[in-house]
């Protein structure tokens, strides 16, 4: 696998790419808050990304499918080097709002590049392949946050500079190195690039509609828990600095790495993939109730190591399992779907968090792990025989 130029390709785009979006994630919250945004606005300021990636993902996805892999991928890196920019100079809330929107609308880098890893590898090494290319992000993701950590203190658009700047970078990666991997350009021509029948409809799908309606409530309450609920919660409650915030970000990608890059492949083959898919998602809702009773630090932390070692398992097993039940000619159209169904899940979640912490900041990690035991009670009906 380490011998496929191409996975290693994207797993560097990958790396790069996250480690522009983990200097980010942390300080977002605390940078709107310069801005006057209250805890609701804030949510919608979250969900305003995702809006824009539900619309795009699905085009971009599609676009991969007709036009090739290659070109989507240098406009949605572009994209998002352009978003941090604007970030970082924004003059008012307006600026913050369209450089989030901008960042959604390009944001078609993940299932673009998961329709490059099933172009690239055998259906019996893609767990393996999602793994490593979970292992860049994770990557990218433990070294994104130290940057904010030791940045931030400087001048809080600093991060957001940096940002752009190595985000440019994966854009130039991407161009030089990457070749197109989509041996079926143009054998999609007839189905709409946006159909918002065939989302609902693909959800009751007897082959893929389980595995889509998992991904979609998984991230609604990793949305609603963490991606919004972490930052206010470790702020308010347990009195941590923006630093501390971001250095805690840095433990979650590390842990991240360790899983992805030595456990997951380990796990699946042990336990096969369907049992591992399932117990770590009850893992993942286990570590959400210990989070809402925490009261100290250690705790806290405690359950997010949890969290971090079973969440990482789910997230690289959905689109493995997805690359399977999906038919080979629609890789992209599929994965760009799932990315819609998970921005729905980014766009609820922020703002369901937000208006349920005003009634208890801890409330968030309650409700994330009541829509985590949905998936539970769902995941038995992943990789059926196909009819």
């Amino acid at each position: 696998m380490l011998k496929n130029r191409n996975l290693l390709i994207i797993a560097l785009i990958a790396m790069v790419n996250m480690l522009g979006y983990g200097i980010i994630i942390p300080l977002l919250y605390g940078y709107s808050k310069k801005f006057g945004l209250s805890d609701f606005e804030n949510g919608l300021l979250f969900a305003s990304f995702s809006i824009c990636q539900f619309i795009a993902t699905p085009i971009i996805g599609r676009l991969s499918d007709r036009y090739g892999r290659r070109p989507m991928l240098l406009v949605s890196i572009a994209g998002t080097a352009v978003s941090f920019f604007m970030m970082a100079f924004a003059p008012n809330v307006l600026f913050l709002f369209l450089a989030r929107m901008l960042d959604g609308f390009t944001a078609g880098n993940i299932p673009v590049a998961f329709a490059v890893i099933s172009d690239s590898t055998k259906p019996e090494d893609r767990a393996g392949a999602f793994g490593l290319i979970g292992a860049a992000f994770s990557f990218g993701f433990i070294f994104g946050p130290a940057v904010a950590s030791f940045t931030v203190g400087l001048h809080q658009s600093l991060p957001f500079i940096i940002a752009g700047v190595i985000t440019v970078i994966a854009a130039v990666i991407t161009a030089a190195y990457l070749p197109e991997t989509n041996p079926h350009i143009g054998q999609v021509k007839h189905d709409r690039l946006f159909d918002f029948k065939k989302m609902w409809t693909m959800l009751y799908d007897p082959n893929v509609g389980a595995t889509f309606l998992i991904s979609l409530f998984f991230i609604l309450a990793f949305s609603c828990a963490i991606i919004y609920g972490f930052q206010p919660f470790t702020l308010n409650v347990l009195k941590l600095t923006q630093s501390q915030n971001a250095l805690l970000f840095t433990l979650f990608g590390i842990i991240g790495l360790i899983t992805q890059t030595f456990l997951v492949g380990r796990i699946t083959k042990t336990f096969g993939m369907k049992r591992a898919f399932e117990s770590s998602i009850f893992f993942v809702a286990i570590s959400f109730i210990v989070m809402y009773f925490s009261h100290s630090v250690g705790v806290f932390v405690a359950a997010m190591v949890f969290l971090a070692l079973f969440n990482n398992v789910v997230q690289t097993l959905i689109p493995t399992i997805l690359s399977r039940e999906a038919d080979a000619r629609a890789q992209g159209a599929m994965m760009g779907l799932n990315a819609s169904y998970q921005s729905i899940g980014m766009v609820v979640g922020p703002i369901v968090g937000g208006a349920v912490a005003t009634v208890s900041t801890p409330l968030p990690f309650a409700l994330g792990s009541v829509l985590i035991f949905i998936c539970f009670f769902l995941s038995p009906r992943v990789l059926r025989p196909k009819v």
